[in-house]
């Protein structure tokens, strides 16, 4: 009977969240990070814009729904109390 092998494509570096909490009995001070920075985008003034742009142009559907909603409230409630 051959041995089996263990699976070598398993991933067991890969971490989804911090598990270094205070009280774990695997709690090393050393690993905490205080003050963590993210690493700075190099982004070009254009592309900087062009994300800026694309934002705006995600959220604006929203917010003139919103308006239009709004509007609309005010609108009914002035000829209904009017």
């Amino acid at each position: 009977m051959a041995k089996k092998k263990p699976n070598d494509d398993l991933d067991i570096t890969t971490t989804f969240a911090d598990m270094n909490i205070d009280g774990f009995k695997w709690y090393d001070p050393s690993l905490k990070k205080h003050g963590r920075r993210k690493e700075k985008m190099n982004v070009s003034r254009k592309e900087y814009w062009a994300m800026v742009r694309g934002a705006f142009l995600a959220i604006g559907p929203y917010i003139l729904g919103a308006i239009l909603v709004f509007g609309l409230l005010v609108l009914l409630t002035y000829l209904w109390l009017g």
